[in-house]
Formats: C-alpha cells, structure tokens, sequence
C-alpha cells in the first residue's frame, strides 16, 4: 500500500470514528438513550462518513483535484455543496439506520422538504469551512480556530527552504503568464511530497517554498529529508508532462535547519501566523549556499542530529561554510547527486 493510499485510509477512519462519537453525544444531548437510537444513530453517522468522506478523499482529492482546482472560490463551493446536498438527501431517504434496526420506514411530504432544507444547509456549512480551509490550508484553518498562536509561543522545528532553479530565465522565455503557470504546477507536485511527510507549507514566495516541521514530528525517519527527496522523484516522473507544456523540467534546491522559533498570528484585516527567529535567516542563507555545492542541498548538524534515526541514504560531510551573520561559520552536510 502507497503512502497517499495509506494516509487517506487513515483519514477516512478518522472521519468515520469522530462521526460515530457524534452522534452518540447528539443523542445524549437530546434525551434519546434507547439501545435503538444509538444503533440507528450509529448506522446513519458511518453511512454519511464513508459516503461524504470517500467522495471527499477518493473523487475531490483524487482524479477531479485538478479540475477542481480551476475553480473559483464560489464555483468550487457550490460544485462541493451540490454534491454533498445529493449525497445527504439520499441517505435521509434511504433511512439506513431505521432499516438496520428493523423500524417502521415512513416518509412524509414534509419530511421529505425537512430533510432537502438540512441537506442544503449541513452541506453549505460543511463545504464552507473545507473551502476557508483549503484555501488557507488545513493546519493553518485549524490553528486560527482554535487560537493556538493567539499569543505568540516558542517551539522547536525544522525548516525546509526549497528553491526552483533557474526560475529567473525561464521567466524571460516564458512570460508573466507561463512562469505562473509553471510554477504553481511545481508547486502543486511538490506539496503533494509535503502531506506524504507531515510537513506543513508556511508560505511560497515568488519562486521558494517554505516548510516546517514540529520537532517530534520531523524527527521521525528523517521526514524533512525523505520529503525533499520525494520531491526530486516526483519532478523526474513529471518530467515529461513539463517538456510537452513548457520545454523546460523543474530543478530543485534546498537547505534544511532546525532550531527555536517564535510562532504567533500578526495583523487585523488579514492576519497571518509567522515564524521569526535565527533559524528562519540561516536556512534561508543556507539555501543561498546550497546553489555553490554538488547537489543542490544543505542541512546543518544542528537539524540531523535531531533525527531518530540515521538518514535512510548516504549524506557527505561538508565541514563548516562560512555564512553571512555568523562569525564562526556552520556545520553542514550534503545529500549529493544520489538524491
């Protein structure tokens, strides 16, 4: 079993357990105790979970990701919105949990409307909240909700700059219009290595992307490393989707650092979660050096010897580099051309 397979099978149990408990609290909250209301509750939450949750990470997030992608915001919402309404009208209609615990079925013409108006509503309300997510990215959405960096907090992470090379002349031959085009066809590819590794994307700019890990979280098999490998491999196997549309094929540079960082949200009209601090500068300059070395990347000591484990391939000792804003320099390591 792949990864993405694996990791969308743990999704959708997820989706299928928090419904469950759903339902039972809705239950609970409305004074129905019965062994029956819970089966019946029961039915219907895993019937809505895996039907929702496969449309949502099988067909949205699988074949029709890219067409869907083209969307507006609102267009995006509504296809969403129409399809979830679908799927949610039927279920109610179908009464799978009163058929399951063997109840009368009963349908009536304003039940029928009932159930088309909270078909409407969950669904909008449901797709809402994916878009704003999706938008603005899932662990950001869920930050911002739950006011994690409301005031600013210190953490430990490692940070992945990832740099496109040679975007500066592709840009000339390209234009305004098919840099854009390919670029965020880059990026797309690459973030698809970033959810594969737990990473989480902090920000593109212009021709760079930025991600990080929490410290536990990266530390496991070498995730910041195996990620920026993963992304090589997957421009190599798009290699010549990106000669037929714009005769060029993506390279990629990268540096890897690990240290404190101070995280918080910053602004009113349209605020943001940053990340300051040291570690954020000397990965950045890292980057810079890592155009000058075989291999197109660094990670510093500091970052590998955070890991829980060896690197799962060969790294070669660079010594220490001179780095602009630190008198003593850096120790550094190489992954080389076998990645």
């Amino acid at each position: 079993m792949n990864a993405k397979l694996e990791r969308k099978l743990r999704t959708l149990g997820a989706v299928i357990v928090a419904g469950v408990v759903a339902s039972v609290v809705i239950n609970v909250a409305q004074g129905r105790h019965s062994l029956t209301a819970f089966l019946v509750g029961f039915v219907y939450a895993f019937v809505s979970c895996v039907a929702l949750g496969g449309i949502e990470l099988f067909v949205f997030q699988g074949p029709l990701s890219e067409r869907l992608n083209r969307l507006s915001f609102a267009g995006l919402l509504t296809v969403r919105s129409a399809v979830y309404a679908v799927i949610i009208i039927a279920i109610q209609l179908l009464q799978p949990g009163e058929r399951f615990a063997g109840l009368s079925l009963e349908v009536s013409y304003e039940d029928f409307w009932r159930s088309i108006a909270y078909s409407a509503v969950i669904s909008l309300v449901l797709n809402f909240g994916f878009s704003i997510a999706i938008l603005i990215g899932p662990r950001v959405f869920m930050n911002f909700v739950t006011g994690r960096y409301h005031s600013p907090v210190e953490e430990n992470r490692f940070v992945l700059f990832v740099d496109i090379a040679g975007s500066t002349g592709l840009a000339e031959r390209l234009g305004g219009i098919g840099i854009h085009r390919f670029l965020d066809r880059t990026f797309r590819l690459l973030t698809e290595s970033v959810v594969d590794h737990r990473g989480e994307v902090l920000n593109y700019i212009g021709d760079e992307i930025i991600v990080t890990w929490p410290e536990r979280s990266g530390a496991i098999d070498c995730r910041p490393l195996r990620c920026f490998v993963a992304m090589r491999s997957a421009l190599q196997k798009a290699a010549s989707q990106f000669e037929r549309e714009f005769d060029a094929v993506p390279q990629i540079r990268g540096s890897l650092h690990f240290g404190s960082v101070i995280v918080g949200e910053i602004g009113d009209v349209k605020p943001a979660i940053v990340f300051n601090g040291d570690v954020m500068n000397t990965a950045a300059r890292l980057e810079e050096l890592s155009r000058k070395v075989d291999g197109g990347f660094l990670a510093s000591r500091a970052a590998m010897a955070r890991f829980a484990a060896p690197p799962p391939f060969p790294v070669s000792d660079l010594g220490t580099l001179p780095i602009r804003g630190r008198v003593d320099g850096i120790d550094v390591v190489g992954i080389g051309a076998v990645a």
